[in-house]
């Protein structure tokens, strides 16, 4: 669960306090959105009770396997009596006489969800004790995970005022505690790539940031997006929805040219293929001129992608013509490298790729301005733009952390829906390389700069673009895309025009397309050049 995420508490009977009387302004946020009540200035106070607590659960496991057993706690949210009740409690038990007439069989975990536990459960003479040490290790283990995410918290805040020497010992202190819960799922998994990150951050400043040009070898990108691809819905709505807005795009043009701005695999063509093989009148021309890095063993994978792409357009009887740029960054394609003809329709298809030209300030000039000062002139009949739906360009170290950390939880909660293996596992090293990037990296190096879907519209709009719909055929493909995923949680909406792609009520990724304004002022179109790469 992600730590901002509400859980729904069913408990009964009062047991509030003063925190729990507190005004909205007063409740602390992170801990509000966990589900506990505690005033912002009573977090010291609570924080030393949950020390002795803690302690108590270690050094007396007989009094709290009697706690356990025979005490119902009533609004376990109210995290401050909850804790003083327990304390209070475990000082009387080793009074009690222990031939105390039990108590009906219903105990309440300290954590949020209730727990009802049926006469069965009884029958074996053992199941008391494993149940009341099951009981004792979700308390502590929802304890930690408090704990963990303001320990975060405080160290992110530590790093943006510079006092690394204070945050690099509480990076051991969260090394520490991540021992005491499930690391493989929730917010223990999502705290121990932020660790992680944060560890880098402080004790390797100079070592290579992931996303960076001198980082992972294009292979391993690619490899790691294809199984992101297979994993999760994410790519495959982009995809989709791309797709769609193009084929609606190309409708009555007999040649048309697709500049994809990340080519990977290729994945996304084959369907795009297919479509048009199907188009009414028949299909068209259609010229693919895919950008990707250059092969570092020598091979030209962009011409073998584009080989295979021409074996399927063949199978189907659509023409096509394929040709590829070799290109660390999208701000080295120059518009001639393209050879974009002047009667051809043109569709600019970028895959999250548009926050890699973006800067922590903008100026004049920047890359990003400068990339779709060329499509602009290209005048294409659509530009699909999918983008991740987060503020992770935020010039200030805390802001963008505390955004990345609730971003990446919402994120790694939906993976869980995921049963492929090892797909899901190597669709987690992708995601934790995105984390690293937004928090060890600043400057040049600092590639995964993801902005709002309000941001691009103010952006695009200032560049000479105006919005296009996607219409109800988008919509439709993108809602029985999710058919495929067993999971309730995935959710599209239709936002001014746009699509999104999140986890319950949490977009996480934002499709849009657009067309380019006419300029009276500029020429459309550009000029062929002949260029070194090669085509097929």
């Amino acid at each position: 669960m992600s730590p901002y995420d509400s859980a729904t508490s069913s408990g009964g009977g009062s047991g509030s306090s003063a925190s729990s009387s507190a005004k909205p302004s007063e409740i602390d946020g992170l801990l509000a959105g966990a589900g506990y009540k505690v005033r912002s200035s009573d977090l010291r106070h609570v924080a030393q009770r949950l020390e002795r607590l803690e302690t108590a659960m270690v050094n007396s496991p007989v009094e709290i396997s009697h706690l356990a057993s025979d005490a119902v706690h009533y609004n376990p949210s109210d995290i401050a009596s909850w804790v003083d009740s327990l304390l209070s409690e475990l000082h009387q038990t080793a009074s009690m006489p222990s031939d105390l007439p039990d108590l009906p069989d219903l105990m309440v975990a300290p954590a949020i969800n209730h727990t009802v536990v049926s006469d069965a459960a009884w029958t074996d003479q053992d199941a008391p004790q494993q149940l009341n040490q099951f009981t004792v290790v979700t308390a502590m283990e929802e304890d930690s995970g408090i704990r963990l995410v303001h320990m975060l918290m405080t160290c992110a805040e530590s790093v943006q005022r510079g006092e690394l020497a204070f945050a690099g010992s509480l990076i051991e202190d969260m090394q520490a505690l991540l021992t005491r819960v499930n690391t493989s799922c929730g917010i223990g998994k999502v705290a121990d790539y932020f660790i992680d990150a944060l560890r880098r951050r402080i004790f390797s400043p100079q070592s290579v940031c992931f996303g960076g040009s001198g980082s992972a070898s294009p292979y391993e990108n690619e490899v790691l997006y294809h199984h992101f691809y297979e994993a999760c819905p994410y790519l495959k709505f982009a995809h989709f929805t791309a797709n769609q807005a193009i084929l609606e795009a190309f409708d009555g043009h007999d040649c048309v040219h697709v500049i994809d701005f990340n080519l990977m695999h290729g994945l996304q063509w084959p369907a795009l293929i297919q479509a048009l093989a199907l188009r009414p009148g028949g299909p068209p021309l259609l010229r693919l001129t895919g950008i990707g890095p250059p092969s570092p063993d020598g091979r030209d994978s962009l011409r073998e992608v584009g080989l295979r792409l021409a074996e399927l357009a063949r199978s189907v009887n659509v023409r096509f013509a394929f040709r590829g740029v070799a290109a660390l960054r999208l701000e080295d394609v120059k518009p001639w490298m393209l050879q974009v003809g002047p009667k051809e329709a043109v569709a600019v298809n970028s895959i999250m790729q548009l926050h890699r030209l973006l800067g922590s300030e903008s100026t004049r000039n920047s890359p990003v301005e400068v990339v779709l000062g060329w499509i602009r002139n290209l005048n294409p009949k659509i530009m699909t733009v999918i983008e991740q739906e987060a503020n992770h360009n935020q010039p200030g170290f805390m802001d963008r952390f505390t955004e990345a950390l609730y971003y990446y939880s919402t994120m790694f909660d939906s993976l869980e829906a995921c049963t492929l293996q090892p797909e899901k596992a190597l669709a987690e090293i992708y995601i934790q390389r995105e984390i690293c990037n937004v928090v060890c990296c600043e400057g040049l190096a600092r590639v995964e700069r993801h902005e709002p879907l309000g941001k691009w519209r103010a952006r695009l709009g200032q560049a000479g673009f105006r919005p296009l719909q996607l219409g109800s055929n988008a919509f439709k493909q993108a809602s029985m895309l999710l058919t495929l995923f067993s999971a309730e949680g995935y959710c599209v909406e239709e936002k001014e025009g746009c699509l999104t792609l999140g986890w319950h009520s949490r977009p996480l990724i934002a499709a849009s397309a657009w067309q380019a304004v006419p300029d009276a002022n500029s020429p459309l179109g550009i000029v062929n050049h002949h260029s070194n790469h090669n085509a097929l």
